[in-house]
């Protein structure tokens, strides 16, 4: 029988269980798109990032100025006539994500509220990561910082960590690395990776443009290999484990609103909304 790792929180080796008896075993040779930095037991939030860091003997850069999720927007494969189409301001924000200030507020979906609440109680406040506010309509301002860690001989970037706290409480709500990867499909999309004890949460979305500019990333694919949801995991014996969540998807647009952008993130299970993000970035 294969087990997750034992000596950790009940509650997060039952949850790599269920991805053990439920997912598939994988290749990280052979599924590269996919596989991509774990959590430690002890801390994920900030500390995750001097663990990567002192793991993989690389600089942390921070306080970057003029520095993005992206390096250049083309990094997404896009079409020229959606390249063209794009706007211009949703451009300088991937490619200059540090130069913007985020507000932001949730409206969950009553039903699934109770779930947020247990999530936020048994993981988030622990583990300091995906700590998601319950109460609907209440504006938070955040604090956004683009981090890189880059190799100590060629000063090469390997990752870009995208770091959001609440201003005011400075409680972690994401700490993700974020990229691109190419599914077997050869469709390029941008991937976030959350880390989790013994493993990570990766958030895959394909990216097309729509017909009022704006960009719209979408994790709505049908099996495992599409664009999703997944979680990762790393069991006692160092097998490596993948469960595709096709019932989880998210949904990101973002456009143009005058001198501004604005952001709608959608958050559904089993096609019914579980919660909106609304995004105020200036």
């Amino acid at each position: 029988m294969n087990l997750a790792y034992t000596m950790q929180k009940f509650q997060d080796w039952f949850t790599q269980q269920w991805v053990i008896f439920t997912g598939r075993k994988f290749n990280p040779i052979d599924e590269n798109w996919l596989i991509g930095p774990f959590g430690e037991l002890n801390g994920i939030g900030e500390e995750f990032i001097s663990q990567l860091a002192e793991k993989e003997n690389l600089n942390i850069q921070r306080n970057l100025k003029s520095k993005g999720l992206l390096t250049s927007i083309k990094q997404l494969n896009l079409i020229d006539e959606e390249i063209k189409n794009l706007s211009q301001k949703v451009i300088d924000f991937y490619e200059k994500t540090s130069n913007y200030e985020l507000a932001f507020d949730v409206k969950w979906n009553y039903f699934f509220k109770p779930f947020g609440f247990i999530i936020n109680r048994l993981f988030s406040k622990r583990i300091n990561q995906l700590n998601i506010p319950l109460q609907n309509n209440n504006q938070e301002k955040l604090s956004s910082e683009i981090i890189q860690l880059t190799d100590k001989n060629t000063n090469e970037t390997k990752y870009t960590i995208w770091l959001r706290k609440v201003e005011n409480t400075g409680q972690v709500i994401y700490s993700g690395i974020y990229g691109t990867c190419k599914l077997p499909s050869n469709q390029t999309c941008i991937k976030a990776i959350f880390p989790l004890p013994k493993g990570n949460a990766t958030v895959i979305m394909k990216p097309s443009v729509g017909i009022n500019n704006e960009l719209i990333l979408d994790s709505s694919g049908q099996q495992f290999g599409d664009a999703g949801f997944y979680f990762l995991l790393k069991d006692s014996k160092n097998n490596y484990w993948a469960k595709f969540v096709s019932v989880f998807t998210d949904k990101l647009i973002i456009r143009e609103n005058g001198e501004n952008l604005i952001a709608t993130q959608t958050l559904k299970l089993w096609n019914l909304t579980v919660s909106e993000f609304n995004y105020k970035i200036n």
